[in-house]
C-alpha cells in the first residue's frame, strides 16, 4: 500500500453519495437569512441543526461591536497570544469570563476544540490519569491522545462505574482528572454532575466539565450544568466555547487553580495558534453580557425545545433520554434509509444534522436537531408538519 491508499474506501463512499445526489456532510449554506433561516441547495430552509441556542449570531449589538473592531484593529492578529497576538480585548474578555464565573483564573483560546486539547495535553502528565466519560466529544478524545497520561473510560453517566475505577486507582486517584460534559452533543442528556462531584471529592481527584452545549442554556445565570446542580465549588476546570450560545468562534477555561494561568507557558495549542480575531473577541464580549442577562432568552429556548420535543413524541419518534435543546431523532441502523429521510426533509425545507456510526454512541443513525431562542412557534409547527409527512412516507416514526 502507498501513503494515500487508505483514503480509497472513503473516496468510494463519497462517490456513492454523489451518485445518489446526497451529501449530508458537505452541505453548502448559500445565504444566511436570519439565525433560523437560510438558502440551501437553492431553497429556503428552516435551520434546525445549528448550535445557535440563544440566536445571537444576528444580534445588532454583537454585529456593531464586530464591525467597530474590524475598522479599528483589522481583520486578524497575524500572531499567537505568546507572540504579537495578545490584544487588550483578549485580556478584557478573560477578565469578564472570570467575573462571570466568579473564578480567579481564566484563559481564552482560539477555538473550543483547542481549549480541550490544551487542557488535556498539558495538565495531566506521564504519571497521571485521565478518566473520561465514554460519550465525550472528539476534542476530548483528541486531547487525551496528545497527553502522556494514562487514559481510562467509564460507562456513560454511570457514577458507580466511575467510583469503581477511582477506587481501583488507589493513591493515583489524587493524580486523576475526571472529564465529563454538561450536555452531551449527540443525545442531549446531562451528566449526573452532583453525584460525580461527590465521588471525585471522596477520592481527591480533579474534575473538568465541558460546558460547550450547556453555557447559556442551564443555570439561573446561564453558567451551565455546574451552576444548575449547585456544584461549581467542586469543579476544578470549566471549559467552553464561543461557537454555540455566544454565536462566534473561540474557547475558554476558568478555574480556581493558579495552574490554569501557568498553563499558558506550557500548552502547545495555546502557544502555537494564532489568536482570535478582533471581531470575534468584540462580538463575544457583547454576547457574554447578553447571555448573563438573558433569562428571557433561556425561557424562550426551553419553551421552543419543549414544543418541538413534545410534538415529535406525538409523532411517535424515538427521542433522546431527556428534554434539552439538543433533540436527537433516532432512526435505526439503515444508512440508506436515513440518507433518504434526511434528503426529503431538506427538500421539504428543513435542515438538520444527519449523524451516522461511528460518530453516534451506538450503531444507530440519528437526526440531530437543535432548538434556538430565535425559532418562532410557527417555524416549529412547520418543522413538525414536514417531519410528519416525511416520516409517514418512510414508516420510521413509529416507536
Amino acid at each position: 500500500m502507498t501513503l494515500l491508499d487508505k483514503f480509497e474506501p472513503l473516496q468510494q463512499a463519497r462517490e456513492r453519495l454523489r451518485g445518489l445526489g446526497i451529501d449530508p456532510f458537505n452541505v453548502v449554506v448559500e445565504k444566511i437569512l436570519s439565525p433560523t433561516e437560510a438558502i440551501v441547495d437553492g431553497r429556503r430552509v428552516i435551520l434546525a441543526g445549528t448550535n445557535n441556542y440563544l440566536g445571537l449570531t444576528f444580534h445588532p449589538e454583537c454585529i456593531a461591536a464586530a464591525v467597530r473592531a474590524v475598522e479599528e484593529e483589522g481583520c486578524g492578529t497575524t500572531g499567537s497570544r505568546m507572540a504579537n497576538g495578545n490584544y487588550a480585548d483578549h485580556l478584557a474578555l478573560e477578565r469578564e469570563f472570570a467575573q462571570f464565573y466568579d473564578k480567579p483564573y481564566s484563559v481564552v483560546f482560539s477555538a473550543g476544540y483547542l481549549a480541550n486539547l490544551a487542557l488535556l495535553s498539558t495538565l495531566p502528565g506521564a504519571d497521571d490519569v485521565i478518566l473520561i466519560d465514554a460519550d465525550c466529544h472528539a476534542s476530548i478524545y483528541d486531547g487525551c491522545k496528545m497527553s502522556a497520561a494514562e487514559v481510562i473510560r467509564f460507562r456513560h453517566n454511570d457514577v458507580d462505574d466511575l467510583d469503581k475505577r477511582l477506587r481501583r486507582l488507589k493513591d493515583r486517584a489524587r493524580r486523576t482528572l475526571v472529564v465529563v460534559e454538561g450536555i452531551y452533543s449527540m443525545f442531549g442528556d446531562t451528566a449526573p454532575l452532583k453525584a460525580i462531584a461527590e465521588v471525585k471529592e471522596r477520592y481527591g481527584a480533579y474534575l473538568m466539565v465541558d460546558e460547550a452545549h450547556s453555557l447559556g442554556v442551564l443555570g439561573e445565570r446561564g453558567r451551565g450544568l455546574a451552576e444548575a446542580e449547585g456544584v461549581e465549588d467542586k469543579v476544578d476546570f470549566i471549559v467552553g466555547t464561543f461557537s454555540k450560545s455566544l454565536g462566534a468562534i473561540g474557547g475558554y477555561c476558568v478555574s480556581p487553580h493558579r495552574a490554569l494561568d501557568t498553563l499558558r507557558y506550557a500548552a502547545r495549542p495555546y502557544i502555537f495558534t494564532a489568536s482570535s480575531s478582533p471581531a470575534q473577541i468584540a462580538s463575544t464580549r457583547v454576547a457574554l453580557r447578553l447571555l448573563r442577562d438573558g433569562g428571557e432568552l433561556r425561557r424562550r429556548l426551553w419553551a421552543n425545545a419543549e414544543r418541538f420535543y413534545n410534538g415529535l413524541k406525538v409523532l411517535g419518534c424515538r427521542l433522546g433520554p431527556q428534554l434539552s435543546p439538543v433533540i436527537p431523532v433516532i432512526l435505526g441502523e439503515s444508512r440508506e434509509e436515513s440518507l433518504a429521510v434526511w434528503k426529503e426533509l431538506l427538500e421539504g425545507g428543513v435542515y438538520v444534522n444527519l449523524v451516522m456510526p461511528p460518530a453516534t454512541p451506538d450503531h444507530r443513525c440519528l437526526l440531530r436537531c437543535s432548538m434556538s431562542a430565535a425559532h418562532t412557534p410557527e417555524q416549529i409547527d412547520t418543522l413538525l408538519q414536514v417531519f410528519a409527512r416525511v416520516f409517514s412516507a418512510h414508516g420510521v416514526a413509529a416507536d
